[in-house]
């Protein structure tokens, strides 16, 4: 998803004198998960970060963080900064022993696991583990012992064991994260619920990019080198907002282009400059993907193997499991797709059988598990959007701004998108007349990516439709802080002009119910043996630390209908 920012340094001029950024080292002493869901920002009280005697500086600055809970298990993440100098990406630091400690209440009288975790400058000094042992359903509580320090607490749950049916299941899903384009606020308003059960994080979770608007990024450049990802991970980190959001729940997270580049696929990326970095080049492509995996793979709580074990690796695809209720199936829309087309208004290659944008593992591992009668609800977690969008003829100037969010919108209203499912038609062919051929019902699709808030119904037969049956639905979050079309526009929120673009949008494609091009915010999505709903909230401004945020709208698909409707209000 291409992102407009200011004050930009020249990439070239950048890399060609060697121009290094610093670590962000502003050291959060959050409060604990409690404090956070009532809304506190700052103090030591329950659960707050603790200095030890004669501290010189905060061990726990980037927080606490856990992920892919399964029955028995959880993965427990967090950063040491053994001294002053060992910044994320300086390389500088020597090895840390770390202990940890997992509990059934928020004050460690009631320990139930615990152990030690040795890290070092090899790994950035991150601690990533699994804590084992643990009962399924429940909420425990965790924190980290180093150098004197305590960490802030953190809360997570474990999923419900497989042959289980829970009541409902509650998660926050959202995308799109960019630190210079505003305040974090959707990451406080999922830190303030008590009622989520995990978050979901549909990609672009940092960006690559230099730029300063809002805030600057640090290290004030394209990020290329290992050390480059690392200080940008690192900084996203600090942030108090997304701290408490971590500290709150489980998440599973994806990847999508901007944790790399921009527009990446396969073997390369829209914004990846081939060429020795001297002659002011970004060198070799896999290299520079590697370097941005293997960072991911150090500051996210994510199994990076495929399974269910944590292991070192760059396989991001899994499925994860919640009794007989709902199973997520996660995807890796980047690292296996061919390139993306140029014209997909005229090039026939969008319907080619053999490109493909899953690769044809995962491929088949999807239908595989969209097969399967292990759970009522199949959630499909995907980063770019899955449905088809037919864009009709705008002016030029909408058109312009809505190329921000999704390129290449040519005049005479086409298929526009070559980097979403529509450039890759026949997969998602192949996807859709699966689901029809098996009778697959209550399929979900959670999408990211195009900065707007959508609610679908994923038709067979766009051509058809409505008179064509429906293969699932699809929701659509918006962006944290990524510019939406009132941003690229410069207008206010709900301008005449932005309504005329969604109405222009939803008047060619019937199948899509609901459509806000103007808003940032997140996702609530709630799961029942009746129905699945979608609750959109939205902040105010992206620049204000004290932003309301506010429930807009409600969707649902009933069990067994694969079609939306509107709800007059939230859940929970």
């Amino acid at each position: 998803m291409n992102e407009t920012s200011t004050s930009v340094l020249p990439r070239r001029t950048v890399l060609a004198t060697g121009a290094v950024g610093t670590a962000a080292t502003m050291g959060v002493l959050s409060t604990g998960p409690a404090d956070a869901r009532r809304g506190k920002k700052k103090g030591k009280g329950k659960g707050g970060a603790k200095n030890g005697p004669g501290a010189k500086h905060p061990v726990f600055q980037h927080g606490v963080a856990s992920g892919d809970p399964l029955p028995h298990a959880v993965v427990l993440w967090t950063r040491v900064t053994p001294t002053p100098a060992a910044t994320p990406g300086s390389g500088k630091g020597g090895k840390v022993t770390v202990r940890w400690e997992v509990a059934t209440d928020e004050r460690f009288r009631r320990v139930v696991s615990r152990g030690r975790f040795v890290t070092s400058k090899g790994r950035d000094h991150t601690v990533k583990l699994d804590a084992k042992g643990l009962k399924p359903e429940r909420w425990y509580y965790y924190r980290f012992h180093a150098l004197g320090q305590t960490s802030r607490v953190g809360r997570t749950r474990t999923a419900p064991a497989e042959d289980a049916t829970p009541e409902h299941l509650r998660i926050g899903f959202t995308s799109c994260s960019n630190w210079p384009a505003g305040l974090f606020a959707a990451y406080r308003g999922l830190a303030q619920r008590d009622d989520l059960h995990a978050v979901v994080h549909l990609g672009d979770y940092l960006y690559e990019s230099g730029s300063s608007n809002v805030r600057a990024h640090e290290p004030d450049h394209e990020i290329v080198t290992l050390a480059d990802y690392r200080t940008r991970h690192g900084q996203y980190k600090t942030d108090p907002d997304l701290q408490a959001a971590h500290a709150n729940a489980p998440w599973i997270v994806t990847w999508d282009d901007h944790e790399v580049t921009n527009d990446s696929y396969a073997t390369g990326a829209e914004n990846h400059q081939p060429g020795p970095v001297a002659e002011g080049g970004e060198g070799d492509y896999a290299k520079r993907r590697a370097r941005a995996h293997r960072a991911y793979d150090e500051w996210m709580p994510a199994r990076m193997d495929g399974t269910a074990r944590l292991g070192d690796g760059t396989r991001l695809y899994r499925r994860l499991r919640f009794g007989t209720l709902a199973e997520l199936s996660m995807l890796d829309l980047r690292t296996y797709r061919d390139q993306q087309v140029a014209d997909p208004g005229y090039d026939t290659g969008v319907d080619d059988p053999e490109r493909t944008i899953t690769g044809e593992p995962q491929m088949e591992w999807l239908l595989d598990g969209l097969a399967q009668e292990r759970a009522q609800w199949k959630v499909v977690g995907t980063s770019v959007m899955f449905s088809p969008l037919k864009v009709a003829a705008l002016p030029r100037d909408v058109a312009g701004a809505i190329n921000t969010l999704a390129p290449l919108i040519p005049q005479d209203g086409v298929y526009a998108n070559p980097d979403q499912w529509d450039g890759y038609t026949a997969d998602r062919r192949t996807v859709v007349d699966h689901l029809a051929a098996n009778d697959v019902r209550d399929t979900v699709f959670l999408t990211g990516d195009i900065h707007s808030a959508w609610a679908i119904d994923v038709p067979t037969d766009v051509g058809s439709y409505p008179l064509s049956p429906t293969a699932g639905v699809e929701f659509v979050c918006t962006s944290v802080t990524s510019n939406n079309l009132k941003d690229a526009l410069g207008t206010p929120s709900r301008s005449p002009v932005n309504l005329a673009a969604e109405r222009a949008i939803l008047a060619a494609n019937p199948h899509i119910k609901y459509l806000n091009f103007d808003d940032h915010g997140f996702c609530v999505l709630d799961l029942d043996a009746r129905r699945a709903q979608c609750d959109w909230f939205v902040i105010g401004s992206r620049t204000d630390p004290d932003t309301p945020i506010t429930w807009t709208r409600s969707f649902a698909t009933d069990s067994g209908a694969s079609s939306v409707r509107e709800v007059d209000a939230p859940v929970g």
